[in-house]
């Protein structure tokens, strides 16, 4: 279990806690969704590949520009109809936070603190969240970054759905990148 631990900084109303971020693999990524390697042409489409749901609506693929907002949080989203694909613009490293899905069901289900883990993403390759997988990010310490992203074309007005870890919890999250 990759658990939250308390930044010795804290304040009383409001503490940071510090997540370490994990190198990814497909094992380890598999409950949140697929890593999207590397694979020569024309190999037949199996296990190992995104399975996409895109069948509420219209598939929006575009090129999203985000400024840097540090490895910090205290918001996590998930979308409950859609899986999402993201992968950076130029062959970058990112970070994100992700927790498993849980009651899709339920618009005011949230996930448990514990149950959120960080992967450095590398930059030659794509993940795909499946369907309820919260998520925050993409991070980074760049000033501004790129990145495909594939979702639907209404996904952040109809299905963004998200939990403030400060109101829930009383925290905010800093992940620590350790080396690799």
């Amino acid at each position: 279990m990759n658990t939250p631990h308390q930044h010795p900084n804290a304040i009383a109303d409001q503490r940071t806690v510090e997540l370490r971020v994990q190198p990814l693999s497909a094992e380890a990524f598999a409950a949140f969704g697929t890593v999207i390697s590397k694979s020569e042409d024309g190999v037949p489409f199996g296990p190992q590949e995104a399975q996409l749901d895109l069948s509420r609506g219209t598939p929006r693929f575009y090129n999203m520009r985000l400024p840097g907002r540090g490895l910090g949080f205290n918001r996590i989203t998930r979308h409950r109809s859609v899986t999402q694909a993201l992968a950076s613009v130029g062959g970058f490293d990112w970070v994100m936070a992700v927790a498993p899905p849980i009651a899709l069901e339920e618009p005011d289900a949230e996930p448990r603190l514990e149950d959120i883990h960080a992967f450095l993403i590398p930059g030659d390759v794509a993940v795909m969240l499946h369907v309820g997988t919260w998520h925050a990010g993409p991070l980074f310490n760049a000033e501004e970054m790129s990145f495909f992203n594939l979702e639907l074309a209404d996904t952040n007005i109809v299905d963004h759905h998200t939990c403030n870890l400060t109101d829930r919890y009383g925290v905010t999250v800093q992940l620590v990148l350790q080396s690799l």
